[in-house]
């Protein structure tokens, strides 16, 4: 943030408090740094056991056996994953299928091969943009999120196999990984997550990890050391939290409550008196009226309704509750999500995708990046929602195990449902029963600062009769690739006008997670069949304001754009798998399985057909093509949308 904008946003008590603040923090790194280096880490947890009241134990053997002996394909597919784990094989964040070796190279990017050496965390330098190397894959692997594969099938089959994978992994992963001496304790979202997904494992592992003392006392010790960390390292800087934040009282919640019966140190009893405050609050503060969330971004708001709902779970299964107002909330998160799924299962990815999750309890190897739903099924249980159950009646097992009821809904049948808006997220759906239209409107994320925000006001992803025409081209990477990360979030890769390469929000090349809100968009009007919006991004480059009406029919969808003082592009970026068929300047056919468009320019302009990439999961670039509109001599344009099944 440059000088200006700072004595602009704070008073200068403000910046002389966050500066001694920031002094202060780093003295006590200083601190700490030496003492760690001197003396170690020393905290007694010999004979420890957690005392908090989980979403399953012993009790639980038998139904959750019973459960995969009547879905004999899902038990198949869970032995299957683990054995995978087993090998030391995954995907991680846009990778083919990679076997790691048989010690796992915690701290390295295997795509870049970049090493990130054991030093003391705060000197550590996590980005280098003149480089390849991405922090997020050690990181990814470092969640432990694979654990629960190991678990189940551990359940299923008795096979200690995976418990010894699990105790060699951790192990090893505690060895390679010395507290505040790896680049594994730099982020304290991630070791949050890592918390989080090994409490679950103590869980699956109970019983041989009461049997090998050594092993429990090391992992124990090592939770003690995360809370610790998470509590000293808290990523709340910022006047407005985000998901890290949230990740940090939710690592805090677990822990908390795991280590409730450790009587020979009261820190965990700060940490949970203290998260379960602040996630209370960030609540209200991160997630609007409408149930939206206030970073503009679909794939982070199942983040945080995990974050969320996770909390809430497990602090009412110890008597401990949030208020009804936060439960409320929560229910209305869950509506957007269901509200955004289109009938195909999947959701528009809006914003930043890095497909971030708390826990992945089913299908770890083949889940699906854009299927936003996973959480509904169990929320159909909680809220007594049939309408959360129907839309997220595939996910059983993630009902199984955190409720220990299974969502036998078996109607999967999909409707778009009716036309609706979320003015406070900036997003608005056009509906009937064979048109899905989303449409982007509104303020940046995190109220103007863009931190997970692109281009894309008035942009649009259309889906007929459930197939994918057009969509949103996601996201490739972050700070692996600075110029692909821009060029993601630029205003001509989304399907909205581009005018002589101008951004509709300025940014700068390198400074990845900001971007100056320009375009100030507002919807003008909305309703069952109409909408119409405009942005002024573009007028103080060039003195044009862009204009978008669109409207639906039975059987067909008109968008009109108004360029008012000038000429641009419009563009439209087509899914993978559609078929092309250019007939003329001023039409095209579009085929997707048994679905077919026809686009057809009402006036003016010509039709130009360009290969363009997209990204339907983070760091996994595709080839395809998209449609570019040039405007000719003319503001204004209309073309539609014909179909037949």
């Amino acid at each position: 943030m440059r000088i200006k904008e700072i004595f602009k946003e704070y008073s200068l008590l403000t910046i002389l408090f966050k500066v001694f603040n920031r002094f202060k923090q780093k003295m006590q790194m200083y601190i700490l740094k030496y003492f760690l280096l001197k003396y170690g880490f020393k905290i007694s947890l010999k004979n420890f056991s957690p005392l908090l009241t989980f979403f399953y134990g012993s009790e639980s053997k038998e139904k959750v056996k019973n459960f995969y002996d009547e879905n004999p394909q899902i038990q198949k597919e869970v032995i299957k994953s683990a054995d995978a784990v087993l090998m030391h094989q995954f995907y991680l964040l846009g990778s083919n299928l990679v076997t790691l070796s048989k010690k796992i190279p915690w701290n390295k990017d295997f795509k870049s091969n970049f090493v990130w050496e054991n030093i003391f965390y705060k000197d550590i330098v996590l980005v280098d943009l003149n480089n390849s190397a991405d922090v997020k894959i050690p990181w990814e692997v470092s969640r432990f999120q694979h654990f629960f594969c190991l678990g189940k099938a551990y359940w299923i089959t008795g096979d200690a196999k995976y418990f010894t994978e699990m105790k060699f992994q951790t192990s090893d992963w505690i060895d390679s990984n010395p507290y505040c001496f790896s680049v594994n304790w730099t982020c304290a979202m991630d070791v949050g997550i890592r918390a989080v997904n090994w409490i679950h494992a103590y869980f699956h592992f109970e019983e041989p990890i009461n049997q090998d003392k050594k092993f429990k006392d090391k992992f124990n010790q090592s939770l003690y050391q995360h809370g610790q960390f998470i509590f000293r390292n808290l990523e709340n800087g910022e006047k407005l939290k985000n998901n890290h934040y949230l990740s940090n009282l939710v690592g805090l919640i677990y822990l908390g409550l795991y280590f409730c019966a450790f009587k020979e140190n009261k820190e965990h009893e700060k940490w949970l008196c203290f998260s379960m405050k602040e996630l209370e609050k960030e609540m209200f503060i991160q997630n609007h009226i409408d149930g939206s969330n206030y970073e503009t971004s679909t794939s982070y708001h199942r983040l945080v309704t995990e974050l969320f709902f996770f909390a809430m779970l497990l602090t009412e299964k110890n008597k401990i509750n949030f208020t009804e107002s936060f439960r409320m909330r929560l229910e209305l998160m869950h509506e957007f999500l269901m509200n955004i799924t289109k009938t195909n299962g999947t959701s528009p990815l809006i914003g930043d995708v890095d497909d971030g999750r708390l826990l992945i309890i089913s299908d770890y190897y083949g889940w699906k990046k854009n299927a936003l739903n996973n959480t509904l099924g169990l929320a159909g249980l909680y809220f007594k929602r049939k309408d959360f159950s129907q839309y997220g009646s595939a996910y059983k097992e993630e009902c199984l195990w955190i409720s220990g009821l299974v969502n036998y809904d078996q109607d999967r049948t999909l409707t778009n449902g009716k036309s609706i808006s979320y003015p406070d997220g900036g997003l608005y759906f056009l509906k009937n029963k064979a048109i899905y239209c989303a449409i982007r409107c509104g303020a940046l994320s995190l109220r103007g600062k863009g931190g997970h925000s692109h281009n894309d006001q008035l942009a649009i992803e259309l889906n007929i009769l459930g197939e994918d025409f057009f969509i949103d081209p996601g996201v490739d990477v972050y700070t692996a690739d600075y110029k692909s990360r821009n060029k993601f979030r630029s205003t001509k890769m989304h399907n909205t006008v581009s005018i002589d390469g101008d951004e509709q929000n300025d940014f700068d090349e390198k400074s990845l997670f900001q971007m100056k809100e320009q375009s100030f968009a507002k919807c003008l009007k909305f309703n069952e069949t109409e909408f119409e919006g405009e942005h002024y991004g573009f007028y103080k480059k060039n003195g044009v304001i862009h204009n978008r009406k669109i409207n639906i029919k039975e059987g067909v969808f008109v968008l009109q754009d108004e360029i008012k003082g000038g000429v641009g592009i419009i563009n439209f970026v087509l899914c993978p798998d559609v078929e092309l068929y250019f007939i003329s300047e001023r039409i095209v056919f579009l085929r997707k399985n048994f679905v077919e468009l026809q686009v057809h320019l009402l006036n003016g302009s010509y039709i130009v057909i360009k290969e363009d990439l997209i990204s339907l999961s983070y760091g996994r670039p595709l080839k395809t093509k998209k449609i570019e509109i040039n405007i000719k001599n003319r503001n204004k344009i209309s073309f539609s949308f014909q179909y037949l099944s």
